[in-house]
C-alpha cells in the first residue's frame, strides 16, 4: 500500500519534492518524527504525529512493529501515528528496511538526534579564533545518548545539499544529507552504527550551479593510500610516553641551545629490501639510532601531510590533518614521534599553508565557490606551482591553518614547524609580471592579509605550546621576520638564512685560484648575522633539479672534492647559527637526490664517502659539547674577527664565544698548506687542536700541528699574544685553550 502524494499538505509535498532532488539543506525538519499539523495532512483529522524517513534503495521499510508506507513516486516511507504509540517509540528508534535486491538492513535514524555544535563553537569558528577546531569539524566517533556513530561537519555555505557518503551506503549522495546551522555554512549529521576505519566523503551540491562533486574532509584525520583518495574516521589509541620530553620542551630555550637539524624525506631516506616504503615504526629505529650515532639533535621531515603525488615531496597538501598512509597508520605516525621523543630526539615538519593543489577531490573550490582561494586569480592562483593561494583574509581560512599548525603540535607533539615558501606569501606580486597582481588597499605590493595571518600564527603557537619553534623559509629582506609582534616583526622564532647559503655555495663551486678574488662572500655574512635569528639551511633544494649533490658542486679531483665537503660542513657547524642538513649530504651521496629511491647507503663502505661522515659525526660531536658554539648564536658577542683580510691566501679565522668558553676557528680555503701561519690568540696558554678537517680519520692528509700549540707573548691581529700554525690544505683547525 502507497500514501498518495496528493493527500499530503504542500509543505509536505514541497519537503519530498525538494529531499528527492538532493537540495534539502535541512532534512531534520521533516525525516523523523515530527508532530502532525492540521493543515499538512487533508484525509486524517485527528492530532497525531508524522513518522517520516527517507531510503533511497529500499523496498520496505518500519520502525520497531510500526510498518511505513512509501509515499507514492517516491523514496520516502511514512506512517501516521498516535499519541500513545509516539510513547511507545524510543527517542532514538530504530529503521529496518529491505533493499530492492533483497537484503536486509537495520540502523538507528540519523534523524532522531539534535545538532551538537554548540553556537560557541559556531561563533568563534565565524571570529577565526576556535583553535582546536580540529575537534569539531571532520569525523569523530562518539556516543550521544548511548548510540555509538561517528560525528560528521564541514564547512561549504555555497553548499544547497551536503551529504555524507561511504562504503556505508553505497557512495550514494542522498542517502544522508546532512543539516546546515543556520547561517554558518557549517553542515552536521552524526551517523549511528558507523566506527573507526569506516571510509567517507562529502557530496556537495552548489546553490548557485545545481552541480554536484565528492569531496574529501578537509580535516580529515586519516586518507586511504594513494592513489585512493577516501577519508578514513580514525580515532587514535596511542599511549603517549614522552612526558619527560615535553617537560623539557616546555622551558626548552632555543635560542641558547644546541639545534642542529637532519633533514629527512621518509620516503627515500631508507627503503625495505623488496623496494617498497618501510611503515613509521620501521622508520622511527633506524633513523633515531642513525640520528644519535651522528650527532643530530633535531629531525626535520620534508611534508608528510597527505598527497597524491610523490614527485611533490608533500608540498602539494590535499590531508592537512592526516599524516600520510604510505607509511602507515596515523597512530603509526604517533609511535614514530614518541620513540624520537624518549631518545632526546625533536622532530620538526615542514608545513605548507602559502598554496595547495587544484586536485578536483580536495580543497579546490571546494563547495563549487572559491571558499579556500581568492576568486581572481590575480590573488588566487600561483602560476609557477599551478597551484592555488589561501585567502589569508577569510576568517574560517586563517583559522583552518592555524589550527592545523597546532594540531600538529598539540595532537600530534611535533616539536616546531618550518613554514614553506614565505616570500610567496609575503608578497602579492612575488613571481608577476605587471598586470599579473592586484596592490593591496594602500596601493603597495605587501600582502597585509597574509602578514595578519603569519603574525597570528606565531602568537599562537608560542602562547599555546611553550619551547616550540616556528621556522620560515623566507628569501628576501623582509625585516624583522624573526622578532616578536609587538616590536613590529612577524614573530617566526628563526628564519632560514638563504643568502649565507647562496654566497657560500657560490663561493665553494669555484675554483680554488679564483677564490681570493671572492672573499666577501665568506666574510659578507657577519653584516647581517644578527639582525634575524638565522637557521643555516644546506637544504634539500640544493641537491635537486639538475643542481647535483653536494660533494658534486666542490671543484677538483676527487681528493679536493672530499676536502671541499668537508670543510664546507665544518665552515656551517662553526658559523653562528642554528644548523641544517640534508639527509646524504654528510657521507657525500655522489648522485643527485631523488625522492623514487633510497639514499646510496653502500657508500659509506667507500673510504672517502666514511671518512666526509666521520668528519659530519666529529663536528656534530663538537658543535654539542661546546657552548660557545651555540649559547650566543643570535648574539654579535658571540663572535670575534680574528682575521677577515687574508684574502690572498683565502684564510679566514675567528673566535667562537660563550659565557666561560672560546674556541679559535681557523681556516684555509686553498688546496695549498700553509706552513708557519700566525695567527692572534686571545689567551695565553697552551691549545688543543680539538677539530682538524685534515685529519687521515676523515680522509686528508694528516697535516697539523701535533695535536697542540703553545701561545707566544706576540700581540697580532689585535690580539695580545699569537702562535704559529700549520694550516692544511682544504681544511680548518679548532683550538680551544687547556
Amino acid at each position: 500500500m502507497q500514501i498518495s502524494l496528493q493527500t499530503l499538505g504542500k509543505v509536505l509535498q514541497t519537503n519530498i519534492h525538494v529531499l528527492a532532488q538532493g537540495r534539502h539543506h535541512d532534512p531534520f525538519v521533516f525525516l523523523g518524527c515530527h508532530p502532525i499539523d492540521i493543515t499538512e495532512k487533508q484525509q486524517h483529522k485527528e492530532n497525531g504525529w508524522a513518522l517520516c524517513v527517507w531510503l533511497p534503495t529500499a523496498e520496505t521499510a518500519k520502525v520497531d512493529d510500526i510498518e511505513l508506507q512509501r509515499v507514492e513516486g517516491t523514496d520516502v516511507f511514512m506512517a501516521f501515528i498516535t499519541d500513545k504509540q509516539k510513547e511507545g517509540l524510543p527517542k532514538h528508534y530504530v529503521v529496518e528496511w529491505v533493499e530492492k535486491g533483497g537484503s536486509e538492513h537495520a540502523m538507528v535514524s540519523p534523524y532522531t538526534f539534535l545538532p551538537q555544535l554548540g553556537e560557541l563553537d559556531l561563533h568563534l569558528f565565524a571570529e577565526g579564533q576556535h583553535w582546536n577546531l580540529y575537534d569539531v569539524l571532520g569525523a569523530h566517533p562518539k556516543v550521544i545518548d548511548g548510540v555509538e556513530g561517528v560525528q560528521f561537519a564541514v564547512w561549504a555555505p555555497s553548499a544547497e545539499r551536503v551529504s555524507v557518503v561511504g562504503d556505508f551506503n553505497g557512495w550514494h549522495g542522498l542517502r544522508h544529507p546532512m543539516r546546515v546551522n543556520g547561517g554558518s555554512g557549517v553542515w552536521e549529521l552524526f551517523i549511528p552504527g558507523l566506527q573507526a576505519g569506516d571510509i567517507y566523503k562529502f557530496e556537495i551540491r552548489n546553490r548557485q550551479t545545481g552541480h554536484c562533486f565528492v569531496k574529501t574532509d578537509p580535516y580529515a584525520a586519516s586518507m586511504e593510500y594513494r592513489p585512493k583518495t577516501g577519508c578514513v574516521v580514525y580515532e587514535s589509541q596511542h599511549k603517549w610516553n614522552d612526558q619527560a620530553w615535553l617537560t623539557k620542551l616546555a622551558e626548552f630555550d632555543w635560542q641558547k641551545s644546541p639545534i642542529n637539524i637532519y633533514e629527512v624525506h621518509l620516503g627515500s631516506w631508507q627503503r625495505a629490501d623488496d623496494g617498497l616504503f618501510l611503515n613509521y615504526r620501521e622508520i622511527a629505529h633506524r633513523l633515531v639510532e642513525y640520528v644519535k650515532w651522528m650527532g643530530y639533535t633535531h629531525i626535520e621531515l620534508l611534508p608528510i601531510s597527505e598527497h597524491p603525488l610523490d614527485e611533490s615531496w608533500g608540498y602539494q597538501t590535499t590531508g592537512y590533518f592526516s599524516p600520510t598512509s604510505r607509511f602507515g597508520s596515523p597512530d603509526d605516525f604517533r609511535y614514530f614521534v614518541d620513540h624520537c621523543h624518549q631518545n632526546n630526539i625533536g622532530v620538526f615538519l615542514d608545513w605548507v599553508p602559502a598554496h595547495f593543489p587544484k586536485d578536483e577531490f580536495a580543497l579546490g573550490r571546494f563547495d563549487g565557490s572559491a571558499l579556500y582561494e581568492h576568486e581572481d586569480p590575480r590573488r588566487g592562483e600561483h602560476q609557477d606551482w599551478g597551484t592555488y593561494i589561501f585567502n589569508f583574509g577569510r576568517n574560517e581560512v586563517k583559522n583552518f591553518l592555524i589550527s592545523n599548525a597546532l594540531y600538529w603540535l598539540k595532537e600530534l607533539h611535533i616539536d616546531g614547524l618550518r613554514v614553506d615558501a614565505v616570500a610567496s606569501m609575503l608578497y602579492l606580486d612575488y613571481s608577476r609580471e605587471e598586470g599579473q597582481w592586484l596592490p593591496n588597499e594602500h596601493g603597495g605590493r605587501e600582502n597585509l592579509e597574509a602578514i595578519e595571518f603569519m603574525r597570528s600564527l606565531n602568537e599562537q603557537v608560542h602562547s599555546q605550546c611553550p619551547g616550540a619553534v616556528v621556522m620560515a623559509e623566507e628569501s628576501t629582506s623582509w625585516p624583522m621576520v624573526s622578532r616578536p609582534n609587538w616590536m613590529g616583526g612577524l614573530g617566526f622564532s628563526m628564519k632560514w638564512n638563504m643568502g649565507w647559503m647562496n654566497d657560500t655555495l657560490d663561493y665553494f663551486e669555484k675554483e680554488p685560484i679564483y677564490r681570493p678574488y671572492h672573499h666577501n662572500q665568506l666574510t659578507f655574512s657577519q653584516v647581517y648575522a644578527y639582525s634575524e635569528n638565522f637557521v643555516l639551511p644546506l637544504s634539500h633544494d640544493e641537491v635537486v633539479h639538475l643542481k647535483g649533490s653536494l660533494i658534486a658542486k666542490m671543484p677538483g679531483d676527487d681528493w679536493q672534492k672530499a676536502a671541499n665537503l668537508r670543510l664546507l660542513l665544518a665552515y656551517q657547524g662553526l658559523h653562528p647559527g642554528k644548523k641544517l642538513l640534508f639527509m646524504g649530504c654528510e657521507f657525500a651521496q655522489w648522485g643527485e637526490w631523488s625522492e623514487s629511491r633510497a639514499l646510496d647507503w653502500h657508500l659509506c663502505d667507500h673510504p672517502l664517502n666514511r671518512g666526509i661522515q666521520l668528519l659530519a659525526k666529529s663536528v656534530n660531536e663538537l658543535y654539542q659539547s661546546h657552548p660557545a658554539l651555540y649559547e650566543r648564536d643570535f648574539e654579535s658577542s658571540g663572535f670575534e674577527w680574528i682575521d677577515c683580510h687574508d684574502f690572498q691566501q683565502s684564510v679566514l679565522s675567528f673566535i667562537r664565544h660563550s659565557d666561560h668558553q672560546k674556541l679559535i676557528c681557523v681556516f684555509n680555503f686553498t688546496p695549498v698548506p700553509r706552513e708557519n701561519y700566525r695567527i692572534g690568540l686571545p689567551q695565553p696558554g697552551q691549545y688543543i687542536e680539538v677539530l682538524n678537517s685534515d685529519s687521515e680519520l676523515f680522509g686528508g692528509s694528516n697535516k697539523g700541528n701535533a695535536g697542540s700549540v703553545t701561545s707566544e707573548d706576540y700581540a697580532w691581529m689585535n690580539q695580545p699574544y699569537s702562535a704559529e700554525l700549520t694550516l692544511p690544505p682544504l681544511s680548518v683547525v679548532v683550538l680551544k685553550l687547556e
